[in-house]
């Protein structure tokens, strides 16, 4: 089996294609028993992955390990009582050692890939898509009617927010800091896009304030992100890509009744199967209507594969960077 390799905890240049690697057995990390082996066509690339070619990310593998979260393709066998038969297509979360020819996945992890979307796209949906639903409707709550910001909107998660917030019947405020970024995160169904070097918050209090912020980015945008929830609103935090972690002063949160929620989605999710079929079947439905269609920016060669992680890390990637075999 060949798969890509972290040799050293170097970063994206420690990535290596392997040969030869031993195919892995039916059994998965996350669950007891057996799990669904799949013959990898796509594997997505997100910012954990790149955290952990580092040893920067909490959930952390020794060298040599083999990366990647999140995969597509067909099944090559699956538990009796997974609803899955070889050939299926599909698309599931992996956790780890998804940059393979052969991967396997929890089934409860596992989904069936519609028809509309291609492998690439399929690999797309679980981390981001998954995230962002438990952020924005079970965290968040938010409503139809209501209005949301994204922060890095453009990115995999940014592109995947504003898809799923108006599935939900939200209009969108995006927030970007390029031409290009614009023109992805309009793709996505931005109503509004505001850029992140200018006056953002004060332009989204005169176009009437938002319910609802979802920010992956962190940082020094924090404070602003508050002043611009409308009464009751609500910040839903999701991860921290901009770097810094930032802090309120909860004083704050009484001007408008408003409230900091935190959206972990990775280690909650994993301990309730049952989450995770409902957060399926909720976005296969976006899928059916047309909201949901991940923007697949760069589908890399398998031989190749360490630039898929340089796109993400030098901040080049818009939308999703998979990595195709």
């Amino acid at each position: 089996m060949r798969a890509l390799q972290v040799t050293s905890l170097d970063g994206p240049d420690a990535l290596r294609v392997a040969d030869d690697l031993p195919e892995p057995e039916a059994s998965h990390m996350l669950t007891p028993g057996a799990g669904v082996v799949v013959d990898v066509k796509a594997a997505a690339v997100s910012f954990p992955d790149v955290l952990q070619t580092r040893g920067l990310y909490q959930f952390k593998a020794e060298p040599p390990f083999i990366p990647g979260a999140e995969v597509a393709g067909t099944v090559r066998s699956a538990p009796e009582d997974s609803g899955f038969a070889p050939g299926d297509r599909v698309m599931a979360f992996t956790a780890l050692n998804g940059l393979a020819e052969v991967a396997v996945a929890p089934a409860f992890m596992t989904f069936a890939l519609p028809e509309s979307l291609d492998f690439a796209e399929g690999a797309s949906i679980i981390l981001n898509y998954h995230t962002v639903f438990f952020a924005l409707k079970l965290r968040g709550r938010l409503a139809s009617g209501e209005r949301v910001l994204v922060h890095g909107a453009a990115g995999g998660i940014g592109t995947a927010a504003l898809q799923v917030a108006k599935g939900l019947g939200a209009s969108t405020v995006a927030i970007v800091s390029s031409d290009e970024k614009e023109r992805v995160a309009r793709e996505a169904g931005a109503d509004d896009v505001f850029r992140s070097d200018g006056p953002w918050k004060d332009q989204v209090l005169e176009s009437g304030g938002v319910d609802v912020v979802l920010d992956p980015v962190g940082g020094d945008r924090f404070t602003d992100s508050l002043r611009s929830l409308r009464e009751d609103g609500r910040i839903v935090v999701v991860g921290f890509t901009g770097g810094g972690i930032p802090e309120v002063k909860v004083n704050r949160l009484l001007l408008k009744n408003t409230e900091v929620i935190g959206a972990g989605w990775g280690a909650y999710a994993m301990a309730k199967p049952e989450l995770n079929q409902q957060i399926g079947a909720a976005l296969d439905e976006l899928v059916r209507k047309g909201f949901v269609k991940p923007i697949v920016d760069a589908r890399v060669p398998f031989e190749q594969g360490a630039d898929a992680f340089r796109l993400i890390d030098e901040r080049r990637a818009v939308g999703k960077v998979v990595v195709e075999l």
